[in-house]
């Protein structure tokens, strides 16, 4: 159980992270005018999905035993 509850923490720690670092380089290279092609809402989505998995997993692979 520890294996996969690692995994699944790891991935939704980069799930937290990567979505915004993303959207921030999209911003910055679509210009003033264009608008990034992943949305803000999209990210936002992500990032809580990602939040409640860590919050599910970590427990899991974190206790101390």
């Amino acid at each position: 159980m520890k294996t996969p509850a690692m995994i699944i923490g790891l991935l939704a720690l980069a799930g937290t992270l990567l979505p915004s670092a993303i959207f921030m380089v999209q911003s910055i290279q679509a210009g003033a005018g264009a608008a990034p092609s992943m949305s803000n809402d999209m990210v936002k989505t992500i990032m809580l999905a990602s939040t409640v998995a860590w919050f599910a997993a970590a427990p899991f692979w974190m206790k101390v035993e």
